[in-house]
């Protein structure tokens, strides 16, 4: 009987297998193999891979792609590669192979990168025979087949080893920095040195501020499937109020749209109808959708190179704003509209939010809700009591991009062709909120889209979405 012992991923509940069945697992296996062109996106991961290269010379950098994540017992979460690694390699999501690792090791002329990786399962015997049927976690017959390290090479243009040598390939003395944190054996490995490795998470992030034509090209088809998910939901929106649980009838339209599309979610649907449009990221989506409510929908599409859409649309359920509603949402709307006429290449990236905020105060302040009453002077910072948080950020790989980037790059930075940020002004009025009438309370409105910066000005990539008041009740008529 062949033991269980040392044989990653299987289970107490997996029964031994027997020798000859363990033998006839080693033969009558055609020759898959298979001649790969290079992944979409190759030749722009190769000038990535140049610019680190060119800021790091002599230096040995380590970037993995981060390993799974347990959900419950032996079921892992879906892998997704750091989006550091995905954007040096531009690996596509359903081929991604969990504790991947890219080095790039320094030569006289620049880098020799290697990408070392788990490869196929061998069937013909090797050190670890039985993985391929028998490891839940890695093995082919339970995950899927993984490419060769032939393959491997020719799909991303780099050399391709396995990940057993990467030990080995760090060793000796060289400087080093690593993205820490995603692979633990590269932590071990690696001494840490604190400020090299802030530098190198800095650089990975400011690297992706300004999108190439390839990525462009991808937040346009994400964004696309993340507006035909919007279109999905005004034609359930009806459906969902007859359910107990109508915000997850919502959730699952949007997803099943985010999964035929592309890879799955950018990040969680947010549909929240009612008080809940309040809780800026309301996830858990367990209440009901009733008729007279509004509904906040904010999501997005992950495609499958992992470039996300990030849209937020608040909707009537009942296809018609009330009157106090729509004064809400026209002025969510007016905020919304100047922060867009403030993007252009040159400008600030403060400004778009700056110019939305000026007409949500100046809004609030003619209703009578000025901060601290009309005899003390207007502080714009405590408005953030209805407003709770910024107007907008960069997008593309994470649906909040380039996280790691230094302020004066990002938010006191300047505006240039090929970035993409949201446009997302929003109010939310407590329904517990003493401060502002009834009629108010419990009311959150937002509404979100995605603009590619040009030469000129810039392209609102989620256009195919109506954005004002009678265009929202016109748009969920039609639906219905």
């Amino acid at each position: 009987m062949e033991q269980q012992g040392g044989l990653r991923g299987v289970g107490s509940h997996d029964r031994a297998v027997p020798a000859a069945l363990a033998e006839s697992f080693r033969q009558g296996w055609a020759d898959s193999s298979r001649k790969l062109p290079p992944v979409p996106g190759a030749l722009y991961a190769a000038e990535r891979r140049a610019a680190v290269s060119e800021r790091f010379p002599g230096e040995r950098i380590i970037v993995p792609s981060g390993g799974l994540k347990a959900r419950s017992n032996d079921f892992d979460y879906p892998f997704r590669p750091h989006s550091a690694f995905i954007h040096l390699t531009a690996e596509q999501a359903t081929q991604a192979v969990p504790d991947s690792v890219l080095v790039f090791e320094p030569t006289g002329t620049g880098h020799a990168v290697t990408l070392f990786t788990r490869p196929r399962s061998r069937r013909d015997g090797g050190a670890d025979p039985a993985a391929f049927y028998r490891d839940r976690r890695h093995g082919e017959f339970w995950v899927g087949r993984r490419r060769t390290l032939s393959e491997t090479a020719d799909a991303f243009r780099v050399e391709a080893a396995e990940r057993d040598d990467l030990e080995r390939a760090l060793a000796g003395n060289v400087p080093t920095r690593v993205l820490r944190g995603e692979d633990a054996l590269v932590d071990a490995l690696v001494p840490p040195a604190p400020q090299a490795e802030a530098e190198l998470a800095t650089f990975l992030s400011e690297l992706r501020l300004v999108k190439d034509a390839w990525e462009i090209e991808q937040l346009r088809a994400a964004v696309g499937s993340t507006v035909a998910g919007f279109h999905d939901v005004a034609g359930e929106l009806r459906h969902a109020t007859g359910l107990e649980r109508g915000e997850r009838w919502i959730e699952g339209t949007f997803n099943r749209r985010a999964r035929l599309d592309g890879y799955g979610l950018g990040f969680e649907t947010i549909a929240a109808a009612g008080a809940h449009a309040c809780v800026l990221h309301w996830m858990r989506n367990d209440g009901p959708v009733r008729d007279g409510d509004l509904l906040l929908l904010d999501a997005g599409v992950e495609a499958d190179s992992c470039y996300t859409g990030d849209v937020t649309r608040t909707l009537p359920v009942s296809g018609r704003f009330t009157d106090v509603q729509r004064r809400v949402y026209d002025l969510v709307f007016a905020a919304q509209s100047a922060g867009i006429a403030a993007l252009r290449p040159g400008a600030r990236f403060g400004d778009f939010h700056d110019a939305a905020t000026s007409v949500i105060v100046e809004g609030l302040d003619s209703w009578g809700l000025r901060p601290g009453g009309d005899a003390v002077p207007a502080d714009t910072a405590l408005y953030g009591r209805y407003t709770v948080c910024g107007s907008g950020h960069m997008l593309g790989l994470d649906c909040h991009d380039c996280a790691s980037a230094r302020q004066q790059r990002y938010l006191d930075g300047v505006l240039e062709p090929g970035h993409v940020l949201t446009v997302e002004p929003g109010l939310y009025f407590q329904p517990d909120d003493l401060t502002i009438p009834e009629e108010l309370r419990g009311i959150g409105v937002r509404i979100e889209d995605d603009f590619l910066i040009t030469a000129d000005g810039a392209t609102c990539l989620s256009a195919g979405l109506p954005r004002d008041a009678d265009e929202v009740e016109a748009w969920i008529a039609s639906r219905r």
